[in-house]
C-alpha cells in the first residue's frame, strides 16, 4: 500500500485586470449629456451681428446682456422688456454695483437711433461700461 497525495485541480487565481467596460459606459453617459446641453447654455435670440475683426469675447465679473433684434424689440438677459421696464432694471442694476457692465447685441438692420436710445437709458441709470457684442468677422475670397 502505498500513500501518495491526490491530485487537486487547479484553483482559479485571483483576477488582477481592472473591468474598464463601467468606466468607459459612465464616459459615454457624461459625452451625451454634454452634447445635448451645450446648445441650451447659448443665447436663444437669433440674430444677425456685425462682423468686425477686434470682436473678442470679453469675460467679464458682471454684466447684463441687452439684445436689440430686427424688429427693435428689446431684451433684458433674454426677456422680453420694454424701454420703461428697461430703465427700472437698469436703475435697480446700477444701485446693486456701479461696475456692472451693459453688453449690448444690436442686429444689424437696426436704427442708429434705436441703439443711441438704449445706450442713453444705461448710461442715465448710472451704468457707464457699455459694451458692443460683434461676430468675428470671416476671411472670404470670393471677389467684391
Amino acid at each position: 500500500m502505498s500513500f501518495g497525495r491526490l491530485e487537486r485541480t487547479q484553483s482559479s487565481k485571483p483576477m488582477s485586470d481592472i473591468n474598464m467596460t463601467p468606466l468607459v459606459d459612465v464616459m459615454l453617459v457624461l459625452v451625451v449629456i454634454f452634447i445635448i446641453t451645450a446648445p441650451l447654455m447659448t443665447s436663444a435670440i437669433k440674430l444677425d451681428l456685425p462682423r468686425t475683426e477686434a470682436a473678442k469675447p470679453v469675460a467679464t465679473p458682471k454684466f447684463v446682456a441687452i439684445v436689440v433684434d430686427k424688429s427693435g424689440q428689446i431684451f433684458l438677459n433674454d426677456q422680453v422688456t420694454s424701454l420703461t421696464q428697461l430703465t427700472e432694471s437698469l436703475t435697480k442694476t446700477a444701485q446693486l454695483s456701479k461696475d456692472t457692465e451693459v453688453q449690448l447685441r444690436a442686429d444689424e438692420a437696426v436704427p442708429y437711433g434705436k441703439v443711441v436710445e438704449i445706450m442713453g437709458v444705461a448710461q442715465k441709470a448710472g451704468l457707464n461700461r457699455i459694451g458692443f457684442v460683434a461676430e468675428a468677422k470671416t476671411e472670404s475670397k470670393s471677389p467684391k
